[in-house]
């Protein structure tokens, strides 16, 4: 079950704008010229090109217009002048024309301005306050592709579109041919921070680590929260690495019997088999006291056989020693269990890219031109906060 949230950004209420009133208040937050004087053609021959800048908006626009290919986006240009207005391009001469389009979408692929775009939106809202970044959830989604299928192996050659599977929330097996969107996002405003594709064969885990470093890189998170699915030491030591915890539950499908005296999520047992409660950490030490000392079990030996103490037993367990077993906060306590639930932000940020927007829309072949397509998507998301930020402030 998905646990609904407030969204800080009204992106839900750009979409239910006509597109007259939607585009406009969209392109005020967007400052292309410098991206799009890197799109202009260096050769002096040749009739004078279309507007970079006014293609560049037409590319960002086409996401949140519900168009999915250039052919489409010609189209709308091509008939509705209002649009081709509002995206700055020339009304005295005719649209940009579906090779016009494919070579600026080609170019922005090749310098990685859609890249740049990206990092440039994240770093602004972090310093607009939008994005927090303390809290980040990472997931991946599968994205299909059109381009021909090809045996598995020959597919890894190539490093495109490949066979993925995957379990859905139910357990059902998902299988598709195309790639896979990892994404980590930050919870309080269900934003995008960090974006990356892979085919789809890649497992999830591998690029974890990767996708919390750059997240380290641009905020300052506390928190990682993934599913089952990413339960491996070296996800925790990634998280480690940039002082942060992970909060994943552990994949008992994989789990090998827990240390002498320990249940598996890390709880230490009496001598008598019952579980100790968790008193609380200091740094990397967990304590844990005896569970009839605090009432949670009628021990028939009471604290006596364990401790001659009033207190009761006290068991101290350092994280450091199982990063995967061991959390801070303790798995299963009221903490973690609220931590765990902000996971679902990023599966609702996904939910947007591919139902609202066009990410599940491909029609570009080649992994450079699918990753283009999808850093258009969410700017779009990026780029909404800021203009309903920027609305906030001149109400305010």
């Amino acid at each position: 079950m998905y646990i609904l949230q407030e969204s800080l950004f009204s992106f839900e209420e750009l979409l239910k704008m006509q597109s007259k009133e939607r585009l406009p208040i969209f392109f005020s937050s967007l400052d292309l010229r410098p991206y799009a004087k890197e799109l202009r053609s260096r050769s002096p021959r040749g009739a004078d090109g279309h507007c970079r800048q006014g293609i560049l908006r037409a590319l960002l626009a086409a996401p949140l217009e519900g168009i999915a290919t250039l052919t489409a986006l010609h189209h709308r240009l091509s008939t509705d002048l209002r649009f081709r207005y509002q995206c700055g391009l020339s009304l005295d001469r005719e649209a940009p024309s579906i090779s016009t389009l494919s070579r600026v979408f080609a170019d922005v692929t090749k310098k990685e301005l859609a890249k740049r775009l990206f990092e440039d939106l994240v770093a602004h809202l972090r310093l607009e306050g939008v994005l927090d970044g303390s809290h980040v959830a990472i997931d991946s989604t599968a994205i299909r592709a059109y381009e021909r299928k090809q045996p598995k192996r020959k597919s890894e050659q190539t490093g495109n579109a490949n066979w993925g599977v995957k379990l859905d929330s139910f357990g059902n097996k998902i299988t598709w041919f195309g790639y896979k969107l990892h994404l980590a996002v930050d919870t309080k405003s269900e934003l995008p921070l960090v974006l990356e594709v892979t085919p789809a064969h890649v497992n999830d885990g591998e690029k974890a680590p990767g996708l919390m470093e750059q997240a380290a890189s641009r905020t300052a998170p506390r928190f990682f929260m993934l599913d089952a699915g990413y339960d491996q030491l070296k996800v925790y030591e990634a998280a480690r690495n940039v002082k942060a915890q992970a909060i994943i539950p552990l994949n008992l499908r994989r789990e090998k019997e827990p240390p002498a005296g320990m249940r598996s999520n890390g709880t230490p047992c009496c001598s008598m088999g019952y579980a100790m409660t968790y008193w609380g950490a200091d740094g990397d030490i967990l304590k844990f006291r005896c569970p009839h000392a605090t009432g949670k079990v009628d021990c028939p030996l009471g604290m006596a056989a364990c401790s001659s103490s009033n207190y009761g037993m006290v068991v101290k367990v350092d994280v450091r020693e199982d990063l995967r077993r061991y959390c801070h906060p303790h798995r299963d306590t009221k903490r973690w269990k609220a931590l765990y639930n902000e996971r679902t932000s990023v599966e609702r940020c996904n939910a947007r890219l591919k139902c609202s927007l066009t990410a599940d829309a491909l029609h570009v072949r080649g992994i450079e031109k699918v990753t283009t397509h999808l850093y258009l998507n969410a700017i779009v998301l990026l780029a909404s906060a800021v203009a309903a930020s920027r609305l906030a402030k001149a109400v305010a």
